[in-house]
């Protein structure tokens, strides 16, 4: 082997072995938590927008506030085609996918190609923290 194949083979096995495993995807819900179970801090969703909350078992909320003091989740899976939809920006929650558009304030659909709005999940505020209902 010349030196060009062992440095060329040498470079492609540090590259396969830096990669490893592919992280799991996220997918939408609440996981393996249950009512009662802490989402977040209520102070950790800002006014107008709202954040992706990992949960138990690989899943994530979206946790947001529509108007002051007003706090919804929903399952970010789009229901289109399942992609992890984006926290709200400029009053809509955007699918990166195939663009669809959700209301923040009750997840209904804005525009298509999804046909049916996010699911809500049930919270409840307890003091700073918001937990499942």
């Amino acid at each position: 082997m010349d030196r060009r194949s062992v440095l060329l083979c040498g470079l492609a096995a540090a590259v396969v072995s830096a990669c490893g495993e592919p992280a799991p995807r996220k997918t939408g819900g609440v996981g393996t938590a249950r009512p009662g179970d802490r989402v977040t801090a209520a102070s950790s969703v800002p006014v107008g927008s709202g954040v992706l909350v990992d949960m138990p078992g690989n899943a994530q909320l979206l946790v947001v506030q529509a108007q002051s003091g007003e706090f919804r989740a929903f399952n970010p899976a789009c229901p289109h085609v399942g992609s992890l939809v984006n926290p709200p920006a400029n009053g809509v929650i955007t699918c990166p996918l195939h663009g669809s558009a959700f209301d923040p304030s009750s997840g209904a659909v804005r525009k298509g190609p999804a046909t049916s709005g996010l699911v809500e999940v049930t919270i409840a505020r307890s003091g700073d923290d918001l937990v499942l209902g």
